[in-house]
Order: C-alpha cells, then structure tokens, then sequence
C-alpha cells in the first residue's frame, strides 16, 4: 500500500484475509477507529477479523500489506488469537459509524450544514504511516420516505456529531452491508451488536431474511429479539422459519406466549409446528422436519430432479426424494422408500421412481433417541432418515444438521461459551502458523 492510497472502510467488510503463503486464515469484518483528544482525525488501528468457531480477533493495521477489493493480506502469520474486545476510546466502524445521522458543514464553512446519514469511511495514510480517517462518504437526508439522497463524499473536518450518541443511528446501510453475507454470517454480526442496535437491525429485516438469521442464533438471542417484535409480526417470521426450528424456538417461550402465536399463525403453517412440539424432546420426532422432499411412485426422474433443484431447499434436504403413496404432505400415505440424488442422476429422465426406490434402510420411529438416530446415521453413511408412524406413513426427517445441533451443546452458536482451547484448536486448523498472546500493535 502506498501513502496517499484511500481505502474505504465498509468496503473490506466480508473480504478474506491471507498470509503470506496465501492461506485463507479469517474474513474481515469490521475496523477499529481510535479516537483522539486532540483535533487531529481519528486513526485506524487495525481490522477485526473472524476465525475457525466465529472468533474474532484484531488485525494491527501494521500488519497488513495489502487492501484492495479482493482480499486483505497480512505479513505475518503469526497472529494474535485473543477475543478481540473494543478499549474505551475506540469505535468500530461497521458497528457504531455505519448509517450515523450527521451534519456536514458547507465547504465555505459559513451557513447551516446539512443533515446525512454515514455511508462510509474513507481513510489515508500520512507520512508518519498512520492511516487516519480523511473522508466520510453519506447519504443526502431528504426526509421523505419516496425520495432516496444522492451520496456524496466530504473531508472529515466537515463533518459534526460523527461520534455522537447511537440514538442517531440508522439501519439502513447496515442492513444492505449484512444482506450480502450468509445467514449463519449475518448472525454472527448481530451477536456483536449492542443489544438495542441488534433488536433495532433484526427488527428492520425482512421476514424471510429474519427467519433465516434467527435460525442461526443462540436460543436466548432468537428469543430476545422475537418478543421485541409486535405479535403479529412474530408470527409471520415464524411461518417463514423450517417448523422444527420454529417449534425449537417455541419452546423456549411460556406457554400461553406459544398459544397466542401459534393461533396467530396461518393454519397450515401452525399445524406442522404444533405436531413437532407434541414429541418429547431428544427424540427423532422432536427434531425432524416436517418438509423434506416427498413425490408420489409415479413420479418421473425428471420431475424429482426439479424438485431437488429448488433455490430455497437446503443442500441437506435437497439430497433425497422420499417416495409415498398420495397425500404427499405429511403424514403421507403408505412410504415406499427413497432415491438419493446421485441415482437420480444416472437414470434416464423419464424413468418412473416407483422402480429406483432404496427400501431396505427400516425407517425411525418418531420415539426414536437422537443416541440411536446418531448411531444409525453413522453406521450407514446417511445424511437424512425417513420418520414413519404406526401405520407406515411418512412423517417427516432427520437430517444430519439437525442430529449436529442437537448434540452439540446448547450454547454451540454463542461464541462468548467457547473455550480458548476449542478456539486455538480449530484456528491452528485455519491458520497452521497462529499464535496466541496479548493483544500486540505495533
């Protein structure tokens, strides 16, 4: 990087970080501004970047020798595999900057300035190779909610209340930044939000897009951030969530809150749900979804490899056709067997799946512990098992990444209950040449 080089903050958010040997060793995803107590600009100390298990750890800015819109590269591998945690006198960026209402004063310095909201933050390196911030890119207040600002760019010395108090925040620009990342990721940035700034972020999203990120947090986040939603709504993004993850999160309300929402709930979207919370927890039929890929035996090759190859399927479930006889919607009528994708894919489009079903594997009970599901699943290599009732119709199944967050602790997804061991464990698996220590600049 070369002095003069601007470099925009937000911008790196998401990008891969490297060693020097070209190894992938983390993700950026914030940066970290220090503040102060003269007049001088704000400097940039480092990026925050996360690692194997969602840690996340400090980057010293020093340490970096490349930035640019493909990837941040490093000049160590040698890192530093503390829990990064922000000292008092700095910010971060994506976090507490990002969609900030501000004023930007005129060029000429005399008259009122104009109401923005934070877009971006440019910073520059001087020649005492400190990068400081020098430019902040915002968005035109207009006031109006048909009416977008242009953005523009302005000198940071223009600008007033940048660190101001967080109720001038926004989500905006936030919400479009987390957007481009993955459930699982966007939920892991959620977590490192202040609790309102969460709530406030969560609440902004889509139903589809909440549904997907409550997914993916611990059960006390997923809770905290539904009761703060108007019912209505709560009940909405519950229709959107697979029903054994609604019935999961369900469970960890009272039950006169489960009432309310599930009669809420459109019938057909509740019915699911209320049958999975009627199976004793750690069993098969507690876990299993209600939804995998079901076809009649008269259904072609062709029609199940379209069905296999809808978007919203996860990998997981996508990987099989169960076949039963009609109704297809759970619980189905008599269950024949299952085609796993790969035959599906050696066998001519027009053939029938009447004829390709595998019905030696003796599907579970819904009864069944998640001990024995595991056990099963393991000694024949499968990645989903059929659930079946009394009288042989399908009920649901049990994918590997349900027996996965079943038998990890409950606290799996809550980095703060990972243990410096666990971490540097599966660090040294990411990064062969990371170290430990205290946090280090230099």
């Amino acid at each position: 990087m070369t002095m003069g080089t601007r470099v925009y903050l937000a911008r790196l958010a998401g990008l891969s970080v490297f060693d020097p040997n070209g190894d992938r060793v983390g993700r950026v995803r914030d940066a970290v501004v220090r503040l102060r107590t003269t007049n001088r600009p704000p400097q940039i100390v480092g990026l925050v970047a996360e690692m194997a298990l969602r840690r996340r750890i400090f980057l010293p800015i020093g340490r970096i020798t490349s930035m640019d819109s493909e990837a941040v590269v490093l000049s160590t591998g040698t890192l530093n595999l503390r829990r990064f945690e922000k000292r008092p006198n700095e910010l971060l960026v994506v976090e507490d900057l990002l969609d900030r209402r501000v004023t930007v004063m005129p060029e000429s310095g005399d008259g009122p300035g104009a109401m923005a909201n934070v877009v971006d933050i440019g910073m520059e390196q001087n020649r005492s190779n400190e990068w400081l911030v020098t430019r902040v890119a915002v968005r035109e207040h207009t006031g109006r909610l048909a009416r977008r600002g242009h953005v523009y760019q302005a000198e940071y010395e223009r600008i007033r209340n940048l660190f101001g108090p967080t109720d001038t925040q926004g989500t905006s620009n936030l919400l479009a930044l987390l957007e481009q990342m993955r459930p699982a990721d966007m939920a892991n940035a959620l977590q490192d939000l202040p609790d309102a700034r969460r709530n406030e972020v969560a609440a902004a999203m889509s139903d589809r897009t909440l549904a997907d990120v409550l997914e993916e947090l611990p059960e006390h986040d997923q809770v905290e951030i539904l009761v703060r939603l108007d019912r209505e709504r709560a009940a909405d993004v519950l229709e959107r969530m697979d029903p054994d993850d609604a019935a999961d999160l369900l469970a960890e309300l009272p039950k006169t809150e489960q009432t309310v929402l599930l009669d809420l709930m459109e019938p057909e979207e509740a019915a699911p749900v209320r049958q999975l919370m009627n199976y004793q927890q750690g069993t098969a039929g507690s876990v299993m979804t209600s939804e995998p890929v079901i076809l009649t035996p008269d259904a072609t090759v062709a029609e199940a490899l379209a069905r296999i190859r809808e978007p919203e399927l996860s990998p997981v479930v996508a990987a099989q056709v169960f076949v039963a006889r009609a109704p297809s919607a759970t619980p189905t009528g008599k269950y024949l067997g299952m085609v796993h994708f790969q035959r599906l894919l050696r066998e001519p489009p027009a053939s029938i799946l009447g004829g390709l079903v595998d019905s030696d594997l003796e599907p579970l009970r819904p009864e069944v512990t998640l001990a024995e599901v595991t056990k099963r699943m393991a000694t024949y290599d499968l990645v989903s098992m059929p659930v079946v009732d009394g009288s042989h119709r399908l009920l649901g199944a049990v994918t590997v990444d349900d027996v996965l967050d079943h038998s990890l602790p409950r606290d799996w997804r809550d980095r703060d209950a990972l243990t410096n061991d666990e971490v540097a464990t599966a660090v040294q698996t990411a990064a062969e040449h990371a170290g430990g220590g205290p946090r280090v600049e230099p």
